[in-house]
């Protein structure tokens, strides 16, 4: 029982760390053509959005590794590992990507540098979220 309470866990901390993002590619595009108030409330809701994915993905590493602690995967299976490395560049790339493209973008005379630099910041963190998410479904060997 303990181990389905923590793959439905887990499995809902995943959702809750992409999806904010798949809502932030069309309110990205409404930014473009919005005045300076309306572009800091999208601002303020991205950054919100943003802080979701980032505490959903605390409950998904705990979950993850109490996950691992409870089955009988070891932390040298492939997918593990791959899966953990791309979590970890995630991390650092979420860190650099987006706190300091909104500090930038208020800032800017010119809006539409940073709004290109955070549309695909977005699509790149899509893509990694993806191919981890593809690691832990699938679940190849590797070696």
């Amino acid at each position: 029982m303990l181990h389905k309470i923590l793959l439905y866990l887990h499995i809902s901390s995943v959702i809750l760390s992409i999806g904010p993002f798949f809502v932030l590619l069309p309110m990205l595009r409404k930014m473009k053509a919005a005045h300076s108030d309306v572009q800091n409330a999208y601002l303020d809701a991205f950054r919100f959005a943003v802080q979701c994915a980032k505490h959903a993905g605390h409950v998904l590493v705990v979950s993850g590794i109490l996950l691992v602690w409870t089955s009988a995967w070891t932390w040298k299976t492939s997918w593990i590992v791959i899966t953990v490395l791309i979590m970890v560049s995630s991390l650092f790339f979420l860190a650099r990507a987006f706190s300091p493209t909104m500090r930038k973008f208020k800032e800017a005379i010119d809006k539409e540098a940073p709004l290109r630099k955070l549309n695909r910041s977005v699509w790149i963190y899509i893509i990694l979220l993806m191919v981890m998410l593809w690691f832990m479904v699938a679940k190849p060997v590797m070696w």
